[in-house]
């Protein structure tokens, strides 16, 4: 079996005119985050503390969707969310509307651990992660410039709507967003972790997939899976825990076909995922242009790509 791990940065029209300084670092971060999570498999860490680690490293990156890359909403706020799931005991964690809290994935995990709830979302949410003791900041600390000016656009267009290009074109209909992780360790526990900032120009108090369990997040036994896309689109599809279902009622059925038959079941242009089975398979599906994924493998599978024909594969 051994160790596996598969990672996301969003899918969605990626097109690939995306120039060199808004792909790179990118491409470079989750370079950066499949090595520190391959070098802690190797040394035995569990799968949990992967998943939440490489998820930790995506929020602190502004050149994605999720804390300090958080999108704004109408109102030039931040409000994320994030959840996290143990496939083995199928403990699960989320919150949502989140403004001040540095890391939503980590406060996700201590609502699984410290609480007798699974989701706490805005003040709640809030008071607990001071309970808690949890890094903060002030709102303005996720806020960038960036991003300041994709909302000046999106409410330009009068859309709603995440895009890794800009400016963004008046006919776009790109929704990227969110970042995620699964694993398994070589004990073979299996686990998730996903984290976002939602849509660009999105309502106030508007919440996702991500933090839906079921929906953008879902692990058992069986298989972990993080979705990123149309957050609507993947709530109305039940996308990770169909994915499971397949795997579950229908024994013979790979992760692989599983995961495919699941997407292909999804209106094109809005979701993609990366799933990892108690068998170490691994895959990473989407139907969009593209999707910012990586993963790798104890058997030498090893792979960073965006688009379909691409990637670096080291077999």
């Amino acid at each position: 079996m051994g160790w596996a791990i598969a990672l996301h940065g969003g899918a969605g029209d990626i097109p690939r005119s995306l120039p060199p300084d808004r792909r790179e670092p990118r491409l470079a971060t989750l370079r950066r985050c499949l090595d520190l999570a391959t070098a802690a498999l190797r040394s035995g860490s569990t799968a949990l503390d992967v998943v939440e680690l490489v998820v930790r490293e995506l929020e602190n990156c502004p050149h994605y969707n999720a804390g300090v890359g958080s999108v704004l909403t109408a109102d030039g706020t931040v409000e994320m969310e994030a959840a996290v799931m143990d496939g083995n005991t199928m403990r699960c964690g989320a919150v949502s509307g989140l403004s001040t809290v540095v890391n939503a994935v980590s406060l996700a995990r201590l609502v699984m651990e410290k609480t007798p709830h699974i989701y706490l979302a805005f003040h709640g949410a809030e008071a607990f992660a001071r309970e808690q003791g949890v890094e903060t900041k002030d709102p303005s600390h996720f806020i960038t410039e960036a991003n300041k000016e994709r909302l000046r656009q999106a409410k330009e267009a009068n859309r709603v709507q995440v895009d890794y290009t800009q400016p963004i074109p008046k006919d776009d209909n790109s929704r990227i967003g969110t970042v995620g992780c699964v694993a398994i360790d070589s004990a073979g526990n299996l686990a998730t972790a996903t984290s976002t900032g939602g849509l660009v120009n999105k309502m106030v108090g508007r919440i996702g997939d991500t933090p839906v369990i079921g929906a953008g997040t879902y692990a058992n036994r069986l298989c972990a899976v993080s979705a990123t896309g149309v957050g609507e689109a993947i709530i109305r599809h039940t996308v990770a825990r169909d994915v499971a279902a397949l795997m579950e009622y229908v024994p013979d059925l790979s992760l692989e076909d599983a995961a495919a038959r699941v997407v292909a079941g999804v209106p094109p242009g809005k979701v993609g995922l990366v799933a990892v089975s108690a068998a170490g398979e691994v895959t990473m599906a989407y139907n969009t242009t593209g999707m910012f994924r990586a993963c790798a493998t104890e058997g030498g599978r090893h792979e960073v790509g965006i688009w379909p024909d691409d990637g670096d594969d080291a077999n």
